[in-house]
């Protein structure tokens, strides 16, 4: 290939380069901006994300291949975490380069009118030379014409003359005024441009600015969502653990929880076995929450169904829970902001209610009422217990609950509805602690014997509702057999 040729072609490329990229100066004077500063950073951030999640190298050897492995294993484990702030990344390099091509697209458009300004100035400047030569030619010949005519006119060609270059004047005087208002508009333009790159750099400035604060916001949630998720299956996971260990090594159970009915509550009194005692009278070693969970339902729906007693224990201002199991009446009595401690057998409720930040203790409920002063209570509550007890130690707990009732303390206790045919068909027998039912005129007896009156017995969990084949029976008769699965009985001491 020729030289003329390579410096042809050479030229072409130079032309399309400055064309695409324009230099730092738009013609006339005019300057553009420069962004091989925004190029570069660009280029520098690109770098950087392409970095994450990537190790540096190391020299061979098992450790540092041990190290390597390491590192790979924590950066992909990390990956969840940094992937949004990737996605970010590139998103905002993406605006970047949106950006720069924007500038770019107003760098040429600022070159192209320039051009057009140097070509008018070329123009102008060659009309004006030209003009000028014209002008300086008519002004000889019209030198000439009008020394004729002074010479054949005399006083009346000194008039002309005199007009003549009034008219000069003005002439020029509206030739710079018109180079004024031109200059004038093409400032104008600079600025406007200048307004417009200072507007979308504002915007670009402050639509990265919400984007991060979005993230860090989202980002913050997330973190203190999984947070709380990693705390809760830390201690689930650690419950269990304990429960397993207690097992294998043949540790007394803590306690079995009530009834397989919804409204059961664990075994909290159950009297210690006499030394010539069988084997079956000892506690029985199993997972106490699963069995809850199966057999009592979700503590949500135990909560649900207790909150009738809320109206019932307003203003009390020392209530007790025995058999507080997981502590759903516990949390209802601190929404409600009422003082309430619970007792239970079971280590493992207790352990779960101070995990709740309730105040509850292992203990038997004998003992633990024993122990307390006389009229020191307001308000006792013990629900799925009674049933659990031998029925001789029946009177003797009521005896120790109304010695310990102040004035006009109040007392509700719950327990399964032998009045119900389908408690013992379906749910009193699950439970293998189960002693006795407890029919409701015999508790409201005990009640009246140690000075609890104005009782009332209220019945629960209607059986057709968790058994609909009962809906074919008689009202009356279904009333009768089939009503409530259990019943409270609520009673002041006088």
């Amino acid at each position: 290939m020729e030289s003329a040729e390579l410096i042809a072609i050479l030229r072409e490329v130079r032309e399309r380069v400055r064309t695409q990229r324009p230099e730092t100066s738009a013609g006339a004077g005019i300057p553009v901006a420069d962004l091989m500063a925004l190029v570069h950073a660009r280029d520098s951030a690109l770098g950087k994300v392409a970095a994450i999640g990537t190790v540096n190298p190391r020299a061979g050897g098992l450790a540092n291949s041990l190290v390597q492995a390491w590192k790979r294993l924590v950066a992909r484990v990390l990956d969840w975490h940094v992937r949004e702030q990737v996605e970010f990344n590139r998103q905002v390099l993406g605006c970047v380069d949106a950006a720069i091509e924007a500038f770019n697209e107003d760098n040429r458009a600022l070159v192209e009118l320039g051009g057009r300004l140097e070509a008018a100035q070329e123009n102008l400047r060659a009309a004006q030379e030209s003009l000028g030569r014209n002008i300086q030619a008519a002004q000889e010949g019209l030198g000439q014409e009008i020394r004729m005519v002074q010479e054949s006119l005399g006083p009346e060609m000194a008039d002309i003359r005199k007009h003549w270059a009034e008219w000069r004047a003005g002439w020029e005087y509206k030739l710079a005024q018109n180079e004024i208002q031109f200059l004038r508009s093409v400032a104008d333009l600079q600025g406007a441009f200048q307004h417009r790159v200072t507007l979308m750099d504002t915007s670009f400035r402050e639509t990265v600015r919400t984007q991060h604060a979005d993230f860090m916001g989202a980002l913050e949630r997330s973190v203190g969502d999984i947070q709380r998720r990693l705390w809760l299956e830390f201690e689930r996971t650690f419950h269990s653990e304990l429960r397993l260990i207690r097992q294998r090594s043949q540790m007394p159970a803590a306690g079995v929880v009530g009834a397989g009915h919804p409204a059961t509550h664990e075994q909290v009194a159950r009297p210690l076995p006499a030394p010539e005692a069988s084997q079956e009278s000892a506690p029985l070693a199993m997972d106490l929450a699963r069995f809850t969970e199966r057999f009592r339902g979700p503590e949500e729906h135990v909560k649900a169904g207790q909150r009738l007693y809320l109206p019932v224990f307003e203003g009390c201002r020392s209530v007790l829970d025995i058999g507080c199991g997981r502590g759903e009446f516990l949390e209802l009595m601190r929404e409600a902001k009422i003082p309430t401690v619970g007792i239970d057998l079971s280590e493992e409720s207790v352990a779960t209610c101070r995990l709740k930040g309730l105040e509850a203790e292992t203990a038997d409920l004998f003992t633990y009422l024993a122990g307390l002063p006389e009229e020191s209570l307001d308000g006792i509550f013990c629900a799925q217990v009674v049933e659990h007890l031998p029925p001789k130690r029946l009177p003797e707990m009521i005896q120790l609950c109304a010695s310990r009732l102040t004035r006009y303390g109040v007392i509700a206790i719950e327990t399964p509805n032998p009045e119900c045919l389908a408690i013992f068909a379906t749910h009193f027998y699950l439970d293998p602690t189960h002693a006795r039912p407890v029919p409701h005129p015999l508790l409201a007896f005990y009640l009246e014997e140690y000075g609890v009156g104005i009782l009332e017995v209220r019945k629960l969990a209607p059986a057709v509702e968790s058994m609909p084949s009962l809906a074919s029976l008689p009202e009356a008769f279904r009333g009768a057999f089939f009503g409530g699965l259990d019943y409270a009985i609520v009673g002041k001491k006088l």
